[in-house]
């Protein structure tokens, strides 16, 4: 509790012009992270360049936890590629592998199903009702890099949202209270 009680006077101690500008330095952090993000999404072309592995569908390869990188090129989309896609009538993406292509030759469309590595079936299942193959505009992104095990920050922080609030909490109450 001392310390606790002694960022509480030092929030007290504080001038109007020293909380103003730690404030501001916040706003720059955060817009300074935003401006990063829409800057990665820019050079890889894909709407979310960074996805975490929500679940071990794609075991052994990725685990649970797993930090992808994406990109989206112009590429035509091969089968034994990972891919990120969105289904219509779900928020989460799902990361798997591409398992069958095919293309269309007389308009260029492709057809594409997948398959999670730790999965028994295709994913039809999951596409929504009546869908049997995704199409180009489903595809977030391939990935292109991993960082084992960073992600499970975003999960604990999803799955239990007090340790976020908590998080949130102790680094705003820090960057006011910092005296530099």
């Amino acid at each position: 509790m001392g310390w606790l009680a002694d960022s509480l006077d030092s929030i007290r101690t504080l001038q109007i012009r020293h909380v103003l500008t730690q404030i501001v330095s916040l706003g720059m952090i955060v817009t300074s992270a935003l401006i990063i993000w829409k800057g990665l999404m820019c050079v890889t072309g894909s709407e979310s360049p960074v996805v975490v592995v929500l679940s071990g569908s794609m075991e052994p390869g990725f685990k649970r936890g797993d930090i992808l990188f994406l990109h989206m090129s112009k590429d035509p989309i091969r089968a034994g590629e990972i891919v990120v896609f969105n289904v219509d009538g779900r928020e989460i993406p799902i990361v798997h592998r591409v398992i069958k292509v095919h293309e269309r030759h007389d308009t260029g469309e492709v057809d594409i199903l997948t398959k999670g590595d730790n999965n028994f079936g295709d994913d039809r299942l999951l596409y929504a009702h009546g869908q049997l193959w995704l199409q180009r505009h489903h595809i977030m992104g391939r990935a292109v890099g991993f960082l084992p095990y960073v992600g499970w920050v975003t999960i604990i922080m999803t799955e239990k949202p007090i340790i976020k609030y908590l998080l949130i909490g102790a680094l705003g109450l820090l960057v006011i209270t910092s005296k530099e």
